[in-house]
């Protein structure tokens, strides 16, 4: 077995034991809450606070699934659509919650915040906090080592491409473009703009944070999309490429893909206690652009190339 395959060996496994505090703590607070053993989190009645957390188990669990499905040999055996989307709109939510819990994490210690937000929430004492973040971590770093392994022994012709290796076609270029435009616009934002935004008071520190998150992924999935289907120097390294735009492209997809229709909501509804600080219309066209431009660059990751055979006898390791 070599190195690499490994390494994303025990990431898949480390990935699925990572998340079983997260699993086993919501599991807790379910049959806690049920049983009036443990509070239910603030502004929920007992119902919501019952579904939200069940959800939020079935998620973990397919989380820990898709983790094993990408180490083990019954793995190679499902559709490998299935695989491949669960893990790209896992690796897309993850990749910018990290970051953005690391700096958010970092601010806080620094106006002496981070102490005192774990203990006014009854349903949640720190050392769950902890564990809970320690299962996000522990979940995006396996995935990013795992997926790769899991990808190159699946569907090891997409490795064998060069940068500029086929015809860039209309859809290529418009998706790479879309995405460009709406990491700059989240740029622009993101540095204090205010087009595009009715009200700035409702901007807060985690809004630029996930704003900056989320334009960093946009144009650096946006430019590796854009080269992976030109000709480009020789020096440019392929595997970062791939992951530039396998990374970015979830990035776009996941997170707008779930905002898109909360944004729908607020502008139709327009709910008192929900008012989000960009314009309503200028919104959802953006999250639809993210979404549609997410869509497209991922087809060009994983087109094959002209003349290159289909998957239809994957290699499975009996390991």
């Amino acid at each position: 077995m070599e190195r690499w395959e490994r390494v994303g060996r025990f990431a898949g496994y480390g990935a699925a034991l990572a998340l079983s505090p997260y699993l086993l703590i919501k599991v807790a607070w379910v049959v806690g809450s049920l049983l009036g053993l443990v509070p239910i989190g603030e502004g929920f009645s007992l119902a919501g606070w019952v579904l939200l957390n069940t959800v939020t188990i079935g998620m973990a669990g397919i989380g820990i699934a898709l983790a094993l499905a990408l180490v083990r040999p019954w793995g190679m055996r499902i559709p490998g659509f299935l695989v491949a989307f669960c893990a790209w709109t896992g690796a897309g939510f993850l990749v910018s919650i990290l970051p953005y819990a690391l700096l958010s994490t970092v601010l806080d210690a620094g106006r002496g915040t981070a102490a005192d937000s774990g203990g006014d929430d009854p349903s949640m004492p720190g050392w769950e906090g902890a564990l809970i973040q320690f299962s996000f971590i522990g979940m995006g770093l396996g995935l990013a080592l795992a997926v790769p392994a899991y990808l190159r022994r699946r569907w090891p012709e997409a490795f064998a491409r060069q940068v500029g290796d086929g015809t860039p076609t209309v859809p290529t270029r418009a998706a790479s473009v879309a995405a460009g435009i709406v990491g700059l616009v989240w740029a622009y934002w993101a540095a204090g703009g205010t087009l595009g935004i009715t009200r700035p008071a409702e901007r807060d520190i985690n809004w630029y944070l996930l704003t900056s998150v989320g334009a960093l992924w946009a144009l650096a999935g946006a430019a590796a999309s854009w080269t992976l289907a030109w000709k480009s120097p020789a020096w440019v390294p392929h595997r970062l490429l791939l992951a530039l735009g396998w990374l970015g492209s979830g990035s776009l997809f996941a997170w707008s893909g779930w905002k898109l229709p909360l944004t729908l909501f607020v502008a139709v509804a327009d709910p008192a206690d929900v008012k989000l600080p960009e314009n309503p219309a200028v919104a959802p066209v953006l999250h639809l652009a993210a979404v549609v431009a997410g869509v497209g660059m991922v087809r060009t990751l994983v087109r094959p190339r002209t003349g290159a055979q289909p998957d239809t006898h994957a290699r499975v390791d009996p390991g």
